[in-house]
Parts: structure tokens; C-alpha cells; sequence
């Protein structure tokens, strides 16, 4: 090696890189399944056939109305749609920092979108298909 320095310094940073990767995928998961909870909670609060139900706040135990507590679900799963979506389009660009780092060439495909609904409609016709 012509320089170590440089060479540890290097690692060093390829290491945070892959770190910082690795805890926002955990993170990632964690909200995950904190937003499979809350699925499984709104549909639970959509069968009940009472006009209140008990909610965890943090550790206290609160009765509230239905339509509150089905508006207090809604959002924690909006707010946890956008977190893992931010967690997911930052992922995507350390991935190719990290592979900047290790010189090598971008994962193919990493940055792609889904198609629009008006995208696919345009697909369809292009193919021939009637838009339904």
C-alpha cells in the first residue's frame, strides 16, 4: 500500500457508509411492523359496534370515540407511509454512495418508479388494450 492513511481513511468511510445502510434498514423494518400493527388496529376499530373504544397513549389506557380513534390511526399510518418511503428514497442513494465508495458501478434498476395510473393507461392503448 503506498499510503495507509489514506487507505485506512478510505475503509473508514466505506464503514459508515455500510453502517449507516444497515441501521436504516432496521429502522425501516421496525416501522414496518409498526405500521402492520396499525393496519391490524384500524381494521379492528372498522368491525366494533360500539361508539367508543380503548386506546394505548403512550402508557396510559384512554376511552375515546371511534371516529377520534379511527382519525388518530389514520394519521399515525400517513405519517409512518411517509417516514418509510423517506427512510426508502435515502436508502436508494446511500447504496450508490456506498458503491461510489468501493468503485463500483450503480445497482441497475436501484432508482426506478412505478408507473403512474395515467402512465399505464397510455401503455394500454399503445398495446391496444381498452383503459377500464
Amino acid at each position: 500500500m503506498e499510503n495507509p492513511g489514506k487507505s485506512l481513511l478510505h475503509l473508514t468511510q466505506i464503514e459508515e457508509k455500510a453502517q449507516e445502510i444497515l441501521s436504516d434498514r432496521e429502522e425501516i423494518v421496525a416501522l414496518d411492523k409498526q405500521r402492520n400493527q396499525n393496519r391490524e388496529a384500524i381494521r379492528a376499530v372498522q368491525r366494533l359496534d360500539n361508539s367508543t373504544a380503548w386506546i394505548t397513549v403512550g402508557p396510559l389506557l384512554v376511552k375515546m370515540p371511534i371516529k377520534k380513534v379511527s382519525n388518530i390511526l389514520n394519521n399515525d399510518q400517513v405519517r409512518l407511509d411517509v417516514e418509510v418511503n423517506k427512510l426508502r428514497s435515502d436508502l436508494k442513494v446511500k447504496v450508490n454512495a456506498l458503491r461510489d465508495l468501493e468503485h463500483t458501478s450503480p445497482v441497475p434498476g436501484l432508482m426506478l418508479n412505478p408507473l403512474s395510473k395515467a402512465e399505464m393507461n397510455a401503455v394500454g392503448q399503445a398495446l391496444g388494450r381498452s383503459s377500464e
